[in-house]
């Protein structure tokens, strides 16, 4: 009878581990194409502040920035800027800012 309930006990703790398993957060990806020729992906996630960009073929974490309107975004030498209106631009490589949009 042990072995039953030993059977019985492992398949209820398998079930609760499937059940209770965390779901993948909420997130949202964007790949962009700049004027200049600059193409890059970004990714948010939910509960997250940070933009995740890969640029150049190298991923960068970037934290978010104070800015009086819209969103920015720096790190690394790379700053992305979200205006309110949705305009986005980046700069990179000691390059000047330029603007980007979604493709």
């Amino acid at each position: 009878m042990s072995r039953h309930k030993a059977i019985l006990l492992g398949i209820t703790m398998l079930a609760a581990g499937i059940f209770s398993a965390r779901q993948a957060d909420a997130q949202t990806f964007q790949t962009y194409r700049c004027i200049d020729g600059t193409q890059f992906i970004v990714g948010f996630y939910d509960h997250d502040k940070r933009a995740f960009l890969q640029i150049d073929g190298e991923p960068v974490t970037l934290a978010k920035r104070l800015t009086v309107s819209g969103i920015r975004y720096s790190g690394a030498g790379i700053t992305l800027t979200i205006s309110k209106a949705g305009a986005t631009a980046v700069k990179h490589l000691k390059r000047p800012a330029t603007a980007c949009a979604v493709i």
